[in-house]
C-alpha cells in the first residue's frame, strides 16, 4: 500500500508525507521541509502522524520554501535527511551532525520499503532534483519547480500511477499581475516555474490508463486560479475536472491512496 498527503504547497511553505506499509510496518519520508517545525507538527497531527514517525526527509532543492526547517527537524528528531551536494552548498554546508546523506540523479535510494529514484530538473537552483517514489508496485511521480520538462524529465516520469504536478502560474494573469518584470521574466522563465499549459503538455505525455491521481501543485496565490489549473489539466488529459485535485497552499490534500 502506497499513500500521499501534501501539507502544504505553494510560496508559503512546501511539505508532503509519502507513506509504504508491508508486514514490516510503516515507512514514512518527508518530501520537503518548508513549514515551521510547530506547524508542521500541527499538520502532521492533522494527518494522524508525528514527527517521530517519519523515517527520512527528502528535500528537492535550496529555496527556503522547501528547505527552511530542514536542519533544524533532522537535528531534533535524529532524522537522515536526503539532498544533492548542490543543495547543500548553497545553503552554506551546514553541519547535520551525521544525519546529511547525497542523493544525485537517477541513483537509486533505498528507505525500507520506499525506493525513491532523483531525478535533475531545470530551475534556478544549485543541482535540483525531482523525484520517483515507489513501493514496488505502485509508482508516485512529484515535480513542482521547474521552468520546463526536458526528455529527461518526461522519461522519469512514464508510467507512474499518481503524478504531482506544479501548475504555478496562468501566463496571462502573470502577465498582467503587480510582479516586477524581472520577477515575470523569472517566473515565467525556462528556469522558473510551469504555467497551466506547459504542466498539461506534461501531463498529456506520461498519461496513461493506470494514471490513477492528478494532482496540481505549488499554484501561485497571485496569478492562477485552482479552476483554471483543473479546467486546463481536464482538457488536455480528457479527464473529468472533478478527478484532479488541486492542493490548497496551507491544507494541502486528503490523503490519496494507490
Amino acid at each position: 500500500m502506497l499513500r500521499f498527503k501534501i501539507l502544504g504547497s505553494g510560496s508559503s511553505g512546501n511539505a508532503m508525507v509519502v507513506e509504504a506499509g508491508s508486514a514490516n510496518g510503516f515507512t514514512r519520508v518527508l518530501v520537503d521541509c518548508g513549514l515551521p517545525l510547530r506547524q508542521l507538527d500541527e499538520r502532521l497531527a492533522l494527518a494522524g502522524l508525528s514527527a517521530d514517525a517519519i523515517d527520512a526527509v527528502f528535500i528537492t532543492h535550496e529555496h527556503s520554501d522547501h528547505i527552511g526547517h530542514a536542519r533544524q527537524f533532522a537535528l531534533r528528531w535524529r532524522t537522515p535527511v536526503w539532498m544533492s551536494h548542490g543543495t547543500h552548498a548553497a545553503m552554506g554546508s551546514p553541519d547535520f551532525d551525521g544525519l546529511l546523506m547525497r542523493a544525485c540523479d537517477c541513483t537509486s535510494i533505498q528507505i525500507k520499503d520506499l525506493q525513491i529514484m532523483p531525478f535533475t530538473v531545470p530551475h534556478d537552483a544549485q543541482e535540483p532534483l525531482q523525484l520517483v517514489i515507489s513501493d514496488t508496485s505502485k509508482r508516485l511521480g512529484i515535480l513542482t519547480d521547474l521552468g520546463h520538462a526536458t526528455p529527461h524529465v518526461i522519461e522519469q516520469l512514464a508510467g507512474c500511477h499518481a503524478l504531482i504536478l506544479e501548475c504555478n502560474h496562468d501566463p496571462d494573469l502573470l502577465a498582467s499581475s503587480s510582479y516586477p518584470e524581472f520577477l515575470k521574466r523569472r517566473v515565467g522563465g525556462r528556469f522558473g516555474h510551469l504555467s497551466n499549459d506547459q504542466a498539461a503538455g506534461i501531463a498529456t505525455a506520461v498519461c496513461h490508463d493506470g494514471l490513477k491521481h492528478l494532482i496540481a501543485a505549488h499554484l501561485s496565490e497571485r496569478n492562477n486560479h485552482p479552476e483554471l489549473a483543473i479546467q486546463t489539466l481536464a482538457r488536455a488529459t480528457g479527464r473529468d475536472p472533478s478527478e484532479i485535485v488541486a492542493a490548497h497552499p496551507a491544507s494541502g490534500t486528503v490523503w490519496l491512496q494507490l
